[in-house]
């Protein structure tokens, strides 16, 4: 199991939920030095970053880059996939195409979050839901094109009013029927909505592509009220074996907060592979 922070660039809004956000440069650096295996790259446009200096730095410092994450696409381009108006939907499905696109070239997925939108009180949620699986399917399309899976994160309530938690995020994937569209839990999230982490991951099985770890506060892993070792362990069994990234706050401070993560992380996995094998 690899473990992986939620990085940005330094441009990125204070609403983004990352550890570093500042030069890519320092930030990858500081990444690789704290022994993390990846970079997950908040992204508002494709057109952010350069393809060819981003390469070299993950290549220079050893690292991989599992996944593009959009949040930054709702709350900062204000473009989502279940907007009225055609004109800002369509500019969701390119921002999230060009994503795509970016996504072949460092041999990345791309997240959906926030950016498949939500459901307005005063509107017809049948239209919406088929507004949204219209922006999907053409983006899932044109990423199969492309050799890239589109990862449907479940998000809570208090955050947007659609596709909250695990079952829903299953509902979704069964009636899209694409095979590059899989499921990415995040444990903060499904510690509010889900009536078990556990429960829901054996539920979501080999649907799960991708997976974001914070505590029960959003600070770093071992800062809250989560058992990350039963966790860990149920993903083990699924069995999952992929990147289990950190999205959390920079509190108490973001080297501080990183540290934390990586050092409690190593520690919960190493102590399930030597329990494993007894």
């Amino acid at each position: 199991m690899k473990i992986g922070l939620a990085i940005a660039p330094a441009k990125a809004s204070p609403l983004a939920f990352v550890v570093f956000r500042e030069d890519l440069k320092v930030s990858i650096k500081k990444v690789s030095q704290l022994g993390y295996d990846g970079i997950e790259l908040a992204l508002k446009d494709a057109r952010e970053v350069n393809v060819a200096e981003i390469k070299d730095l993950i290549s220079a410092y050893g690292l991989e880059l599992p996944v593009i994450s959009t949040g930054r696409v709702f709350s900062e381009a204000r473009v989502w996939f279940t907007h009225p108006n055609e004109k800002v939907r369509r500019g969701a499905i390119n921002t999230i195409k060009r994503m795509a696109e970016l996504a072949e070239q460092l041999g990345a997925n791309v997240n959906i979050g926030r950016v498949r939108g939500y459901i307005p009180e005063n509107e017809d949620k049948v239209a919406v839901r088929e507004r949204f699986f219209s922006a999907m399917s053409e983006c899932a399309d044109f990423a199969s094109e492309h050799g890239v899976k589109l990862l449907l994160e479940p998000i809570n309530r208090y955050e947007t009013n659609f596709i909250n938690n695990v079952a829903e995020g299953l509902e979704i994937l069964h009636r899209l029927d694409k095979e590059n569209v899989k499921l990415m839990p995040d444990v903060f999230h499904m510690n509010i909505e889900d009536a078990s982490i556990t429960d829901s991951l054996r539920e979501a099985g080999d649907s799960i592509s991708y997976i974001h770890f914070a505590d029960s506060n959003r600070w770093a892993p071992g800062q809250g009220h989560l058992n990350f070792s039963e966790i860990i362990g149920v993903l083990k069994s699924v069995p999952y074996d992929g990147f289990v990234t950190v999205e959390m706050l920079p509190k108490p401070d973001p080297d501080s907060a990183a540290r934390m993560a990586i050092d409690y992380l190593r520690k919960i996995i190493q102590e399930s592979s030597s329990i494993g094998s007894q």
